[in-house]
C-alpha cells in the first residue's frame, strides 16, 4: 500500500557517481489568502541541489557561455520560489556548496544564509531586481521578492515503490526518481510577495510536498496532484483524499521505458494505486498531454486488474511559468516545461466496473513539458 510514510527516502542522495553528476531536490506548493484582501494565490519553494563534487565557494552557472564552451558542469544550491497566476514569476538565489550545510542524515535539513528548509518547517527569502534578472541569464529567473515562514504537516505519502528504496538508491539505476513524504500536506504560517503579506491556513493550503533525484529529466515531463477535491455525487467535499500522478519515460541505466506514468489516489481513507512497477497489479496507462493557444490539457487513463483512474485537467498558460532548470551536466533541453498551481478539472474512479465517484478537481499542481529526444 503506498501510504507508508518513509523520511528516509527524504535524505539527500547525492554521493557516489550522482556527487560528480547529480541533482536532489525538494519541492512544497500550496495556497494562500492575501491578509487584507483575502484574495487566493497559489505559491512554490523548492531546494535544488546539484553537483557537490565540483563545488566552491561560489556557485557555478552552466549556462554561461564560458562554462558551455568548456564543459564545466553547475553546481550550486538554488533555492528557487515563486508564485502563479497573472503575475506568475520564478525566483532564484544560488549558494556555492561551501556556503550550505547539509544534514545527511535522517530527517534531512538544508541550511543556507537565511534559507532553510527540513521536514516539518521552511523559512527563507529570495529578491531578484529587473536589473539583475536582464544582467544574468544564467540565473534563469524573472524579477520579484518573496518571504517565507511555513510549518509543514506532511499528512499523507506517496511512497513510489522498489526505486527509491535502500539498495536502489545506493546503486543509482533510475536517471530521475521520486518520493512523495507529503501528497498531502498541511502548510501555516505567512509569506510575503512583492511586498504583500499572505496567510497560509492549514485547511485551506491544499499543501503538497515531495523530492527527485537523479542524473537527468524525463522527458515527456508530466506532474499533478491535488487535495481540493469535491464529490460531484453528493457535493460534499473529500477532506480525507489526494491523487498524485507523475512520471513520462523512466529511464533505468541505458534501458527507457515510454509514457509510464505514476500514480495513486487516496480516497477517502481507500486506496486506488495505478503503477507499473507492481506488475502483478497489470497495470496499464493511455495519456495525451498537450499546449493550445491558451491553455495546457491533460488526459490520462489509468487501469489495473480491479480499477480505472480517468483524469481531465486543465491550465490556463496565462497562470502558469515555463519553469528553468539545467541538468547536472550543463545541459537545458527543457525549455517550454509548463507548470502550475491552479489546474481544475475532473478525476473518475472506477471499481469493478461500477463508479465509485466523479470528483471535481480545484488548486492542482500540474506540469507537462518534453523536448526531442
Amino acid at each position: 500500500m503506498f501510504n507508508q510514510h518513509d523520511i528516509s527516502r527524504d535524505a539527500c542522495q547525492l554521493f557516489g557517481e550522482q556527487a560528480h553528476c547529480g541533482y536532489d531536490w525538494w519541492w512544497h506548493s500550496f495556497t494562500a489568502h492575501h491578509a487584507e484582501t483575502g484574495e487566493e494565490k497559489a505559491f512554490f519553494i523548492e531546494f535544488f541541489l546539484c553537483n557537490p563534487a565540483s563545488g566552491g565557494e561560489e556557485p557555478v552557472f552552466g549556462q554561461l557561455p564560458e562554462n558551455r564552451e568548456r564543459g564545466i558542469r553547475p553546481s550550486y544550491l538554488m533555492v528557487k520560489c515563486g508564485a502563479w497566476g497573472e503575475d506568475a514569476a520564478q525566483l532564484h538565489r544560488f549558494f556555492g556548496w561551501k556556503q550550505i550545510t547539509v544534514d545527511w542524515n535522517v530527517p534531512y535539513a538544508i541550511t543556507a544564509g537565511d534559507c532553510f528548509v527540513a521536514e516539518t518547517e521552511t523559512h527563507g527569502m529570495v529578491e531578484i531586481s529587473p536589473a539583475d534578472a536582464e544582467a544574468h541569464p544564467e540565473w534563469m529567473c524573472q524579477s520579484g521578492s518573496m518571504a517565507w515562514d511555513l510549518k509543514i504537516d506532511k499528512q499523507v505519502a506517496f511512497n513510489v515503490g522498489y526505486g527509491a528504496d535502500k539498495p536502489m538508491r545506493e546503486v543509482q539505476a533510475f536517471e530521475m526518481f521520486w518520493h512523495a513524504e507529503g501528497m498531502k500536506s498541511a502548510y501555516s504560517g505567512e509569506v510575503w510577495w512583492n511586498g504583500e503579506r499572505y496567510l497560509v491556513t492549514p485547511e485551506t493550503s491544499y499543501g503538497y510536498a515531495d523530492k527527485n533525484w537523479g542524473k537527468d529529466f524525463t522527458s515527456p515531463w508530466v506532474w499533478i496532484s491535488s487535495c481540493h477535491l469535491t464529490s460531484e455525487l453528493t457535493g460534499k467535499p473529500l477532506t480525507d483524499s489526494v491523487f498524485d500522478i507523475g512520471g513520462g519515460r523512466p529511464k533505468v541505466g541505458h534501458l527507457a521505458l515510454p509514457r509510464k506514468l505514476l500514480s495513486a489516489f487516496w480516497y477517502e481513507g481507500t486506496p486506488y494505486e495505478f503503477n507499473f512497477s507492481k506488475v502483478w497489479t497489470h497495470t496499464h496507462t493511455e495519456f495525451d498531454c498537450r499546449e493550445t493557444e491558451d491553455q495546457i490539457i491533460w488526459h490520462i487513463q489509468q487501469t489495473n486488474r480491479h480499477d480505472r483512474m480517468v483524469t481531465h485537467l486543465t491550465c490556463e498558460k496565462k497562470d502558469m511559468l515555463l519553469v528553468n532548470y539545467e541538468a547536472p551536466n550543463g545541459e537545458k533541453r527543457h525549455n517550454r516545461l509548463w507548470n502550475g498551481g491552479n489546474g481544475k478539472g475532473t478525476v473518475e474512479l472506477y471499481h469493478n466496473g461500477e463508479l465509485v465517484d466523479r470528483i471535481r478537481v480545484e488548486n492542482a499542481g500540474c506540469e507537462y513539458g518534453e523536448y526531442d529526444t
